[in-house]
């Protein structure tokens, strides 16, 4: 396994990380174990987690995932392991969430972390991620940008603020994006420098065969903020696999239809398999 530093930070991380959006969902606490434990085995040291999984998330199953792994990760030398989360942000219909308060402010971020802390049974988190911003942004297969649906959101320099307290009160080391822009990514980095708050480390977006919008001006942002990309869904769901090619396994996600219709992205990418697949075979 070969090991990469994290952006500015000092985290080696293991090329390969273990996303666990699946626990407490599709798989039971003992087989979150049993994964968690071969990935140790094989050298991967980076585990990734958030406040809201397992998905499709659900009052009922909220946390479960976080407290999957503080189940494992209290019996585990912590020091040897990078653990990841997220807090979620505005723009989803979470009710049971902090009864329904998702602004990246003050109270929320406080009360997402010490509640991580709790369901992963640690007493700090190596890279806190901001899930998706705190604002309106084209998200989950949308590609247009409309002005029209801007709404107020905190601003960045104050979701710093507070991330530079929890930071110094020791609770997290470092802190990320997920599903950011080109436009967050810099005003996030510009913010850090011009203020002295914390710089974000890194960020996680979608990225496969087939899902190339990284390549574009975001590789560029993060390529001169040092923002290394941790990506997410590097097998389109698992259809790069080819495992659905000849029927639906059992228990897979989309089998399970777990990913919901409505995200328009995963139809996206199961046609462009399937064309690519019979161009091939022909």
């Amino acid at each position: 396994m070969r090991y990469n530093q994290l952006g500015n930070s000092d985290l080696k991380v293991s090329e390969i990380c273990l996303g666990t959006m699946t626990y407490g969902q599709q798989n039971t606490i003992e087989e979150a174990h049993q994964q968690l434990d071969y990935a140790i085995k094989q050298g991967i040291n980076f585990i990734d987690a958030a406040e809201m999984y397992p998905v499709p998330t659900s009052a009922e199953t909220y946390g479960l995932t976080e407290t999957y792994i503080g189940e494992w990760l209290k019996h585990q030398q912590r020091e040897k392991l990078i653990v990841a989360t997220k807090i979620a942000g505005p723009g989803r219909g979470f009710k049971w969430l902090r009864d329904g308060a998702k602004a990246i402010d003050r109270d929320n971020i406080k009360q997402a972390v010490d509640d991580s802390l709790k369901r992963l049974q640690t007493d700090y988190i190596d890279l806190y991620q901001i899930h998706w911003p705190d604002r309106y942004v084209p998200r989950f297969g949308q590609t247009v940008f409309d002005p029209n649906q801007v709404e107020k959101t905190v601003p960045i320099t104050e979701q710093l603020e507070v991330f530079a307290d929890v930071i110094n009160a020791g609770k997290i080391r470092y802190i990320g994006l997920s599903n950011e822009t080109p436009w967050g990514v810099a005003q996030f980095s510009q913010a850090a420098k011009q203020l002295g708050l914390p710089k974000v480390v890194s960020i996680q977006n979608a990225y496969n065969l087939l899902n190339r919008v990284f390549d574009g001006a975001l590789a560029e942002a993060v390529y001169y903020e040092n923002v290394p990309l941790l990506a997410y869904s590097p097998l389109g769901f698992g259809y790069l696999t080819g495992k659905y090619l000849n029927g639906k396994p059992e228990k897979a996600r989309v089998t399970l239809d777990l990913l919901q219709k409505s995200v328009k992205q995963i139809r996206f990418w199961a046609d462009e398999v399937h064309s690519c697949t019979n161009q091939l075979l022909d």
